[in-house]
């Protein structure tokens, strides 16, 4: 019931943020409506495809070897084990705020990322609890489904940009007669990034909530992703990540926005975090009882 719930948010999540970014088209006129189905039709192949590759580059990660890191590789592998997949491969975050997350279309092509400041600020336990919620986003094969939906949002969110600059300099206009609405389009252009975040929202946070939920019994540590969970949000609060994405936000294991007043801290894709640790504290009790 889980894996086709999850289908059913894949076909969903994709088909509304494609239906955006053909919408952008069609609001351009006939003439753009025909590129702009095949650029969606693309775009969802490449985030098929290419999606952890697209991640790791918007977030500037670079791979972590054995050597460099042998106890968070021993982590990953032994967590790996439990959860009968393959070892997801590891990559560091060059920022100071702790989070991490993970990428990759299936558990064969699986990512995990994380920050400096995430291996600085948690201790070894806190530190496996995370990576096994990161490693239960992977076994519960819903990454697919954000990777792809960041991808697209980026899209959507590149197009509405231009489309915005083209509209306020006069470089898109056109005959009326093609029927095209210029305030129309530029008010489309403004709305499409919102739409594409409040879609991401709309299906990511039930993801956070089953991954905390997997990650703790495959860690057997619920106590444990509690703690971090703490750590993280403080953290997140007081260090910034200026080169965070809105597009890739909901990937991570708590909001890099999480100490911004912006339109993007508004439109958060995670649930409150003090639910989160109020069910994994539960969930540790029912342990220890």
């Amino acid at each position: 019931m889980s894996h086709w719930n999850n289908q059913l948010k894949t076909i969903f999540l994709l088909g509304a943020l494609s239906a955006l970014l053909i919408g952008i088209g069609g609001a351009l006129g006939p003439g753009y409506f025909e590129f702009f189905v095949v650029m969606a039709i693309g775009m969802n192949l490449i985030g098929y495809f290419f999606s952890d590759k697209i991640v790791l580059r918007m977030n500037r990660a670079r791979p972590i070897t054995p050597e460099e890191a042998p106890e968070l590789h021993q982590m990953v592998r032994e967590l790996a084990a439990a959860a009968q997949i393959e070892t997801p491969r590891l990559y560091y975050v060059a920022q100071p705020q702790p989070n991490a997350f993970a990428t990759g279309r299936n558990p064969k092509n699986g990512v995990i990322a994380v920050t400096d400041g995430i291996v600085r600020m948690l201790s070894p336990r806190e530190l496996r609890g995370v990576l096994a919620h990161e490693m239960s986003h992977i076994k519960n094969r819903d990454i697919l489904v954000s990777s792809i939906a960041a991808a697209l949002a980026a899209a959507i969110t590149y197009v509405a940009h231009v489309v915005q600059w083209g509209a306020m300099f006069g470089g898109m206009s056109r005959d009326d007669d093609e029927g095209q609405n210029p305030l129309a389009v530029l008010a489309l252009a403004i709305v499409a990034p919102i739409a594409a975040t409040l879609i991401q929202l709309g299906v990511s946070r039930s993801r956070e909530y089953l991954a905390d939920e997997t990650g703790a019994r495959l860690s057997g540590d619920p106590g444990a992703l509690a703690s971090a969970l703490e750590k993280l949000e403080q953290g997140a609060q007081q260090i910034p990540m200026p080169a965070a994405e809105p597009a890739t936000a909901s990937l991570f294991i708590v909001s890099p926005f999480a100490g911004r007043r912006s339109l993007a801290s508004l439109f958060s894709t995670h649930p409150p975090m003090e639910e989160r640790i109020r069910r994994l504290r539960a969930m540790a009790g029912h342990r220890a009882a």
